[in-house]
């Protein structure tokens, strides 16, 4: 008989065993990993059981914001969480292997059974709450204003009262006014909720709303009570960062979508306060302010600095003179002229691998490079955000390739890794917090792909204006250009123009197409509009092959990318060009008049033409007549009716040319 242990390569033996440990060790890993410091004993009764967590505030020996209830028998499963913390989480021990059926059908109701007790048990313990912290606080006399935790924080009684052993207590509020719980303050600041009062959600004002205004959010009672007598307006204390999102939430409620409500968040070093302050802000529509400094609004204050400036910054007046609007001059700023306009929002749109990626990089990388000239056009250097949300692999790559090209040392450039939704309060904060994160703030922002980064229907008015939104938030907050990289529709009629709803043509700024070459003409770069300024002519590039230094593909061979490199106008193309710029002044003038139109057809009057001509081409009153005069060759009114583009009519003229007039007519729809 054949030795089936040579063929198996030697005797059989059972897999060892998995060794995992005991159920408490488990338990105590997990607790840890959630950010909590375990109690020094775990009991798996089926009760629940509170410990101190470790977190912030819960040194005082009667503080344990921690608890978990977990079942002994079976599979040993539960909960843990940290009211602090406002977090739970749900565990069960590793066995060493896989779950049964049965097991599994019985691990999930003994969560459930967990889940069941702890809100019980939690009830329970707020009802009991409930009662007592009445008592106390109605017995509680008020605070003495030299109690030594007011003196310490320099700041008044605000309605605080005292305990029997001399301790501030300060109430937590239902919506409705009813007392939920009580908050102890020892002389040093060390703060207790009572036992088992319900503190999620809860709040107090100090202050009140008699007089319409701003209405101030803060963590702690001392941050208020300082922020209230700086502004003498109403502060409500959340008591907590987590409880930051839930009261503002109410707050909102309450007073309705027009009150202003501004968040004080805490400058902690974990930056916990700051996180929930902003997500307070995204979800409610608040403002939020925060101090330069480590510590709180009373740390900031405490240490010299101007809180009322912090909190109450100066505004210019909103209305102002015209004659004070027009004195003095406000030239367009340029990142690259006129092209990319910046504290702009613009949109480069093409068809599907046409070259619109390639072009952005290309200016992008003129600007994180240092480079002062695009193709003629002056550049200013800057940082730049890209937001990739696709072609990794091939950004990579085109990166490097112009790096080498233009040997361009160190680029101002970062780059995401992958997409999210920026029209959604997670994405958008994700967005802001890792660039707050870069030491300087960047000069341009890019959204590549636009659908990449959309959450919801690029054809929906709604979300787009979310989008809109988000971008306009983003150029507030950095003061810098946002673009839009996006595709265009499917049909020839539609190439020279952005694919989905007419509302994001209307909110930019600048728009660009980016026309792929053909039968000889190569690739095209076309303003299509430029609210602030004189659309740039259109400009003639391609692609040109460049192999990347030492990288080599799975079978060695050269990696090639490619980068965009001016080329020639067609022939065509240069005798139309002083039409182009004729048909686009015209253009531009009807849309500074108001656009008018007679007979269905574009129509421009002589006096809005030399309006324009003298107010936005800043030329004289006599050169502008000689723009408008049908008898100078070279100027836009003589060639334009020379060539049947426009026509006399009334006392101005028409535009007659069918596509011409037809594109016009289409923007005015859109906008």
């Amino acid at each position: 008989m054949a030795d089936l242990s040579k063929v198996f390569g030697g005797p059989w033996a059972p897999p060892p065993e998995k060794l995992v440990a005991a159920p408490e060790a488990q338990l105590i890993v997990a607790m840890r990993a959630a950010g909590l410091e375990p109690p020094d004993e775990i009991l798996m009764d089926g009760k629940i059981h509170r410990f101190r967590s470790g977190t912030k505030g819960s040194a005082g020996h009667g503080d344990k914001p921690g608890w978990y209830l977990v079942f002994g028998d079976g599979i040993p499963a539960g909960r843990f969480g940290c009211w602090r913390m406002g977090m739970e989480q749900t565990w069960r021990a590793d066995v060493g292997r896989k779950l049964t059926q049965t097991e599994e059908m019985s691990h999930a109701k003994r969560l459930a059974e967990a889940k069941a007790l702890r809100d019980a048990a939690i009830e329970r313990q707020h009802q009991v709450a409930s009662e007592t912290v009445e008592k106390i606080w109605t017995g509680a006399q008020a605070a003495l204003p030299d109690h030594p935790y007011l003196a310490k924080k320099g700041i008044g009684v605000h309605g605080a009262r005292a305990t029997g052993d001399g301790r501030l207590v300060v109430p937590l509020y239902d919506a409705d006014g009813t007392l939920s719980s009580l908050q102890y303050i020892d002389h040093e600041g060390g703060k207790l909720y009572h036992s088992g009062g319900q503190t999620g959600g809860k709040f107090w004002q100090i202050g009140t709303m008699d007089e319409p205004g701003i209405l101030y959010v803060a963590e702690g009672f001392a941050t208020a009570a300082t922020i209230h007598e700086t502004t003498d307006r109403p502060v409500v204390v959340a008591y907590s960062a987590s409880n930051l999102v839930p009261v503002t939430g109410t707050l909102r409620q309450m007073y309705g979508a027009t009150q202003d409500i501004v968040i004080v968040a805490d400058n902690d070093a974990s930056g916990v306060g700051q996180r929930y302050a902003e997500q307070a802000s995204a979800k409610y529509g608040a403002r939020m302010v925060m101090p330069s400094i480590l510590g709180d609004a009373n740390d900031y204050a405490q240490a010299g600095h101007n809180l009322a400036g912090l909190l109450m910054p100066i505004k210019d007046d909103w209305l102002i003179p015209a004659d004070d609007f027009c004195a003095q001059p406000s030239p367009i700023s340029w990142l690259v002229k006129r092209w990319i306009q910046s504290r702009a929002l613009v949109m480069v749109h093409g068809p599907s691998g046409g070259g619109k990626t390639f072009v952005v990089l290309d200016w992008c990388l003129h600007m994180a490079s240092g480079r002062e000239d695009w193709g003629g056009h002056k550049v200013r250097p800057g940082n730049v955000v890209y937001l990739a949300g696709e072609g990794h692999h091939g950004l990579r790559g085109r990166v490097a390739a112009w790096k080498h090209h233009h040997q361009a040392g160190k680029l101002a450039m970062w780059l995401s890794k992958d997409g999210c939704d920026l029209n959604t309060p997670t994405g958008y904060l994700k967005v802001v917090e890792q660039v707050r994160m870069l030491q300087d703030r960047p000069s341009v922002i890019v959204v590549d792909t636009l659908h990449r980064f959309l959450a919801g229907d690029e054809n929906s008015a709604q979300d787009a204006k979310t989008m809109l939104d988000a971008c306009n938030a983003l150029m507030q907050e950095f003061n810098c250009s946002v673009i839009l990289v996006h595709h265009t529709g499917v049909s020839d009629e539609a190439q020279h123009r952005a694919r989905g709803s007419s509302a994001w043509r209307g909110a930019l700024d600048i728009e660009i197409s980016i026309v792929p070459g053909k039968e000889g003409v190569p690739m095209q770069i076309v303003q299509r509009k430029s609210k602030d300024a004189e659309m740039a002519e259109t400009i003639y590039v391609e692609l040109q092959q460049v192999a990347i230094p030492d990288w080599l593909d799975e079978d060695n061979q050269q990696v090639t990318s490619a980068v965009i490199v001016q080329a020639k106008a067609p022939t065509s193309a240069k005798k139309d060009s002083k039409i182009e710029n004729h048909r686009k002044t015209f253009e531009n003038a009807w849309w500074s008049s108001g656009a008018e139109e007679r007979n269905g057809l574009p129509y421009l009057s002589r006096s809005a033409m030399m309006d324009y001509c003298v107010q936005k081409l800043a030329v004289s009153e006599a050169s502008a007549k000689q723009y408008i005069k049908p008898s100078v060759p070279g100027k836009p009114i003589a060639d334009l009716l020379m060539s049947q583009i426009i026509e006399v009519f009334e006392h101005g003229w028409i535009v007659i040319d069918e596509a011409q007039a037809s594109a016009m007519m289409i923007r005015k729809s859109e906008r």
